[in-house]
């Protein structure tokens, strides 16, 4: 239950380290509300001597501790027993201000929180601390009283740019839910105002929402969000129609709709179609930044979850509710329910906070029969896989899975990798690779060539490196 997924940051002489706890195993059907704390750390990175230690679920009398609540029906508060909030990503340093920044992930249980009322900080934050004392300078919640697993899995990007003739040292994340929050390195004030807005309300007995969630103004969101009749595929009529009636099983609504129940008579609501999903967005592969333009390159994954939430089967179990499985919703004939993109290259300037174009990563399910005859452009592959910015191109590859199962034609993901032109999109060249990337691509410079390294692999086929030389 308890491991490392990212590498530790060194940041003057501190070495900080996070942890990885599963909350997929404690989240679908899980036996206990309670959950392993995801504190993090910081060692010397000479003696080993541990400095400090971050408490993401804050302790009594510290801060964020009366974010917790107590459920009625519990003789004790909720942050004694609720744990995870951990730091499974990679976090970032400046080593100038001496400051890391910290992405936070979900609190158990991830998508049932009656048992822990409140805004549960520091949850689903990007926490900056003092390297050297562990003493926090600022934070930012992106989502209060998670339900839907958004956690911050992506690495903060350091960035400087220019915003209305003003310099600023800020630094930017992306998120699953297809935003993308920016700020002042230093003080933690957003470079452009996010506004806390309505959100539904839950009805599972016991829940507790948050009457709001924050929405950054700019730059505006990279990927679909919510589900509305309009965003269903309508290739042909017949698999518009198809698509409606999928849809009536499910609960849907915008961003933030809470969780539903899973009703599964006949007639029954299936739970909640969740858009993006938990493996949707913006995901651990993160961002790559042209420090020259000032431009941030996103690659994000169209894929949808659904939650649906039942009483736990175990009599022992002492949550409340619990997610019953981790599905995804079949479309029309094999196909993605929703419209293209199903994978998405998104270019986004930080100095205007707009987006400037956004093009699709892989041909996706175009040869399917239903649709073959239509001639269509490339769809996009689900997958996840970082682009590599350089001086004259960006690359982005197809990669691998984007979640359990992709109901998408001929499978998740691809071999082929790209070059692209920074200021269009437009691709410049491609390779196959023999397999699917599994990691993001790194570069360096030997012998006065520029060389580009990625790994591939996939489950029945060998882990290999792969070096490309650059013109």
């Amino acid at each position: 239950m308890f491991s490392w997924r990212s590498a530790p940051l060194v940041v003057n002489d501190v070495v900080v380290v996070g942890s990885y706890i599963h909350d997929f195993l404690s989240a679908v059907q899980p036996t206990t509300k309670a959950g392993s704390p995801g504190d993090v750390r910081g060692y010397d990175v000479r003696t080993g001597e541990q400095l400090w230690i971050f408490r993401t679920v804050p302790q009594e009398g510290e801060f964020g501790n009366d974010t917790w609540g107590t459920d009625p029906n519990e003789d004790q508060p909720s942050w004694e027993y609720s744990g995870h909030t951990n730091m499974w990503g990679s976090p970032s340093g400046d080593e100038e201000l001496g400051y890391v920044y910290l992405p936070l992930s979900t609190p158990t249980n991830d998508y049932y929180g009656g048992h822990r009322p409140g805004d549960n900080l520091f949850a689903e934050s990007i926490v900056c601390l003092d390297a050297r004392t562990g003493e926090r300078i600022w934070h930012f919640q992106a989502v209060h009283h998670g339900l839907w697993d958004y956690d911050f899995a992506s690495t903060p990007n350091l960035v400087d740019i220019n915003v209305d003739g003003r310099s600023i040292k800020a630094v930017a994340i992306v998120s699953k839910q297809a935003f993308t929050y920016v700020f002042d390195r230093a003080t933690g004030e957003p470079v452009w105002p996010i506004e806390e807005r309505p959100v539904p309300q839950s009805t599972i007995p016991g829940e507790r929402t948050a009457p709001t969630q924050p929405f950054p103004t700019k730059p505006p969101p990279f990927d679909q969000q919510g589900v509305t009749v309009d965003d269903l595929i309508d290739f042909t009529p017949e698999l518009r129609a198809e698509a409606l009636e999928i849809l009536e099983r499910y609960d849907y609504g915008p961003i933030f709709s809470p969780p539903t129940l899973m009703d599964e008579r006949p007639g029954g609501k299936l739970g909640l179609l969740q858009m993006p999903g938990t493996a949707g967005g913006a995901n651990w592969p993160g961002a790559g930044f042209d420090p020259e333009t000032g431009i941030l390159y996103v690659h994000s994954a169209h894929t949808q979850v659904v939650i649906g939430i039942v009483p736990p089967e175990n009599p022992d179990a002492d949550a409340t509710f619990v997610r019953k499985a981790y599905n995804y919703v079949q479309g029309p004939q094999g196909l993605p329910l929703f419209k293209p993109p199903y994978s998405r290259l998104v270019a986004v300037d930080l100095n205007l906070g707009e987006i400037l174009w956004t093009i699709p990563v892989g041909d996706g399910p175009r040869d399917h029969p239903a649709i073959r005859h239509l001639d269509l452009p490339p769809l996009g592959q689900a997958g996840r896989v970082a682009p590599l910015v350089t001086k004259t191109l960006v690359f982005q590859g197809e990669g691998g899975s984007a979640g359990p199962v992709i109901p998408l034609w001929g499978g998740a993901g691809g071999n082929m990798f790209r070059a692209h032109d920074k200021a269009t999109g437009d691709i410049v060249t491609e390779i196959e690779l023999p397999g699917q990337m599994t990691a993001a691509p790194m570069t360096y410079m030997a012998g006065g060539r520029q060389y580009i390294v990625v790994t591939v692999g996939a489950t029945r086929a060998p882990s290999e490196y792969v070096a490309l030389a650059l013109p």
